[in-house]
């Protein structure tokens, strides 16, 4: 897929999911078109977001008069209507539109919205739900999933790597991890080395496959 830089999106459907998406979208500077068929959500929206239309995004001619064809990147924020959701992605994927983002409530709309040409499902409930299931554990101080079997934690480092540089603790051999970064008390986060040492208050950022990951902060 190619990097589409910081061209126009199109943002579909405007709940919370959306209406947030849109909102920092613009204020990153993309310019953003957002649709959504209910006219007083648009209204009140009207003088958050510069180019803001009520339309029903599950009628490709609507589509094609509001020009989404001359768009490459599109997200379907719609959640609660499964139907509108399919159908606009569909419609998208007929339109041609390079890159297609989609949110999902269940599993099984996901893979719907997969099969039909959706480049990326987003399923903001239960990643968030993962995520802080992690935290409340008490062992992370935060948690990003950066692919399916991949993800970087923000935690404390275990008794057995403070005062060792880390070259020595043979972390990646043993436990499958990599501590990328380290933040000493009242410094700024750096790269980590062969060389750091690690100190009690320390705060690390590890990466590894999730289970893995998963592993090593139980040890803390």
């Amino acid at each position: 897929m190619a990097d589409h830089g910081n061209d126009p999106v199109v943002v579909i459907g405007l709940g919370r999911f959306g209406t947030a998406l849109a909102l920092e979208l613009a204020k990153r500077g993309t310019e953003v078109l957002a649709i959504d068929h209910r006219p007083k959500i648009v209204q009140a929206l009207s003088g958050r977001l510069t180019h803001i239309v009520a339309a029903d995004a599950t009628d490709l001619e609507a589509l094609r008069e509001l020009g989404v064809t001359e768009f490459r990147r599109a997200v379907v924020a719609i959640g609660s209507d499964l139907e509108a959701s399919i159908l606009t992605t569909s419609l998208l994927a007929e339109l041609e539109v390079d890159d297609i983002w989609a949110k999902a409530v269940t599993h099984q709309h996901k893979r719907i919205l997969e099969r039909i040409g959706a480049h990326h499902i987003v399923l903001p409930e239960n990643d968030m739900g993962e995520r802080v299931a992690h935290l409340v554990s008490g062992r992370m101080l935060d948690y990003i999933e950066v692919d399916a079997d991949f993800a970087l934690v923000k935690t404390h480092p275990p008794r057995d790597l403070v005062n060792v540089p880390l070259g020595e603790t043979r972390l990646r051999s043993k436990h499958g991890v990599t501590v990328v970064c380290v933040k000493s008390v009242g410094e700024q986060f750096t790269y980590a080395t062969a060389d750091t040492v690690l100190q009690y208050g320390d705060v690390i950022l590890v990466a590894g496959p999730i289970a893995k990951v998963e592993r090593f902060t139980e040890r803390i």
